[in-house]
C-alpha cells in the first residue's frame, strides 16, 4: 500500500522540476517548436533588406532539408549539407511590425521573430523609463540569499515527502 504515496511524491517532484525548466519548447499547431539551433540575422531589418537564415546542425539536431517561411519573404530551402540561406524581405513590409519566421525540419519546427525597422512598434505603447528587462539568465541580480532560500525549500519538500512515505500506521503492524 506504499505505492500510492511514493508515486504521489515522485509526481510532485517531477512537476516541480518541470516548472523550473527553461522554456525552449512551446506548442505550435501540431508540432513542437524547438527554438535552439535556428536564427534570423539580423533580427531587425528595414523593408526590402536581406536576412540570413541560419541552422546550427549540431545544436538543432536537424540533418535534413530545412524549409523556412514567413509572410514577409518567399519560402526558402536550406540544403541538408548547408547551414545558411538568404531571403529578401518584401519592400511593402509594415515598419514596426514583427513577423514570424518558421523553420521546418522533418516534423519539428522552430519559430523566430523578424522585426521591420522604422515606425512605432506594433502593440502597446512604450512608457518612457519603463521596466528594465533583458537581464534574464545573467548574474546581474544574483542574490545568495534567494539561492539559499530556494535550496532550503527544495530540501524541505524532499524531506517531507520522504517522511510521509516512510510513516507507518497502526495497521502496518508497527
Amino acid at each position: 500500500m506504499r505505492a500510492i504515496p511514493v508515486a504521489s511524491a515522485a509526481l510532485l517532484g517531477v512537476g516541480a522540476l518541470a516548472s523550473c525548466a527553461p522554456g525552449v519548447v512551446a506548442g505550435h499547431g501540431d508540432h513542437y517548436v524547438m527554438s535552439v539551433g535556428y536564427d534570423v540575422l539580423p533580427s531587425t531589418i528595414a523593408a526590402g533588406g536581406q536576412v540570413s537564415l541560419l541552422v546550427d546542425r549540431d545544436t538543432s539536431g536537424c540533418r535534413g532539408r530545412v524549409t523556412v517561411s514567413s509572410e514577409v519573404f518567399d519560402t526558402v530551402t536550406i540544403a541538408p549539407r548547408s547551414t545558411r540561406a538568404t531571403a529578401l524581405v518584401a519592400r511593402d513590409a509594415t515598419p514596426g511590425a514583427v513577423y514570424r519566421v518558421t523553420f521546418m525540419c522533418g516534423g519539428l519546427g522552430a519559430v523566430k521573430d523578424l522585426t521591420i525597422a522604422g515606425g512605432r512598434p506594433a502593440g502597446p505603447s512604450r512608457v518612457p523609463g519603463g521596466v528594465h528587462a533583458g537581464a534574464g539568465g545573467s548574474s546581474s541580480g544574483f542574490d545568495l540569499g534567494d539561492v539559499a532560500l530556494g535550496a532550503a525549500l527544495v530540501a524541505g519538500s524532499l524531506g517531507a515527502a520522504y517522511r510521509f512515505t516512510r510513516r507507518r500506521t497502526a495497521s502496518d503492524g508497527a
